[in-house]
């Protein structure tokens, strides 16, 4: 990049937005920490109420303001938010940490106490920018300074008293697959090498699943236990534990009332589609 002669002050912002739907990141060289990642909440009562602890763990103090969303998937897995703060009351919605402190944001239910399903929400918790020490850039009169800015999201879910998930198979396809890839801002991503590879589509199963209860399911939470024939025969049962189906489905948010997914998962080999197939999830 060329620097103007003239220009004393060029800033650069990167952002960045880490998603616990989509993948599992480690948070120890990040300068925010949120705590918890998902909160269930009752309709009423003191249990319709939510505590998150916004820490920072970096070098300067941390200016950051919040907002809510409503979350829904449709059967692709497509993630689809609309804003939703009428639904809560947000205590503090912005606020400033200082360095190695904390703060507890207070999430209250204000909305329906009758709902009939779960209702799920995203509380963002996104950092703001604040002017730092510019670096000098050998040779000319410019300066730089760099701000990483992050956004994270803790899960909220709403359920009535009694709610339970009821989370049936709809069907099973084998199918060759591509290994997923994690879900990043498209307006993050650098321009990928003109000799970059894509992933070779591997064999694998596509997995359709219904939520007919009326609470959510997280398909994360349970171990998948597959039971097939592959394509030369021989019988084949694989168990896909729970961090191994985090990698590979993120959380599983499953939503009530009908909410179907469907999901993509390696089998290394390929199964023989004309015989009997069978999806097991246990704890």
């Amino acid at each position: 990049m060329k620097l103007r002669p003239l220009a004393l002050f060029t800033k650069l912002r990167l952002g960045a937005v880490l998603l616990l739907l989509g993948i599992i990141a480690s948070t120890s060289a990040l300068a925010m920490r949120v705590s918890p990642m998902v909160s269930e909440l009752s309709t009423s009562g003191s249990g319709a109420v939510a505590r998150i602890e916004v820490g920072n763990v970096g070098s300067a103090s941390m200016p950051f303001e919040t907002k809510i969303t409503r979350i829904d998937f449709d059967e692709d897995g497509k993630l689809i938010e609309t804003p939703a703060d009428e639904d809560f009351i947000t205590f503090p919605a912005q606020g400033l940490v200082p360095v190695s402190g904390r703060q507890v944001v207070r999430v209250q239910w204000i909305g329906r106490p009758d709902i009939p399903t779960s209702q799920a929400y995203y509380l963002w918790v996104r950092q703001l920018p604040v002017e730092t020490n510019p670096q000098k850039i050998q040779g000319t009169d410019a300066s730089v300074s760099i701000d990483v800015l992050y956004t994270m999201k803790a899960l909220i879910v709403v359920a009535p008293p009694g709610a339970k998930p009821d989370v049936e198979v709809v069907s099973l396809v084998p199918e060759m697959i591509v290994p997923p890839a994690p879900d990043i801002d498209p307006s993050l991503q650098a321009a990928a090498p003109e000799d970059a590879k894509a992933p070779e589509p591997q064999p694998g199963l596509k997995v359709v699943v219904v939520n007919k209860g009326n609470r959510y399911a997280l398909m994360s939470g349970a171990k998948w236990v597959l039971t097939a024939t592959t394509a030369d025969g021989k019988p084949f049962e694989r168990t896909y534990g729970n961090e191994e189906v985090a990698q590979l489905v993120g959380v599983g948010y499953l939503a009530p009332a009908g909410g179907k997914r469907a999901f993509s998962i390696p089998t290394g080999v390929a199964l023989d589609p004309g015989k009997p197939m069978t999806m097991r999830f246990t704890r």
